[in-house]
């Protein structure tokens, strides 16, 4: 985790979003800034800056992440219905954060293409 990263802080319990899951490897919490009816930012926990830094090693906690994503959509009734998962990837990605996270947007129609 780098001591400077909004989403490190809240791994590390420095901020509390509103969560609505957390694990050993993945935390799930609300966006502040909702671009949808039901928008949930699901983090790894531990700190990777882009996709761009993935590793191989990786796989396994990013297996995992898409897991807790399909979980929550369950859990939330979306699963059924639909729903869009986006990635960004640095500045012309639209990429703000520099802790990769996976936006799970439902509750309304979405639009192709995206913006």
């Amino acid at each position: 985790m780098t001591q400077d990263c909004l989403f490190c802080k809240m791994v590390r319990g420095e901020i509390e979003p509103r969560w609505v899951h957390r694990d050993d490897q993945v935390s799930a919490f609300h966006d502040v800034n909702p671009q949808a009816p039901i928008h949930i930012l699901i983090i790894p926990n531990k700190h990777i800056a882009t996709l761009n830094d993935l590793a191989p090693e990786d796989g396994e906690l990013m297996g995992h992440l898409f897991a807790v994503c399909r979980d929550l959509a369950r859990q939330l009734g979306i699963a059924e219905e639909g729903y869009r998962t986006v990635f960004n990837c640095n500045g012309n990605g639209g990429q703000s954060v520099y802790h990769i996270h996976l936006h799970l947007l439902a509750g309304r129609q979405m639009l192709w293409p995206p913006g």
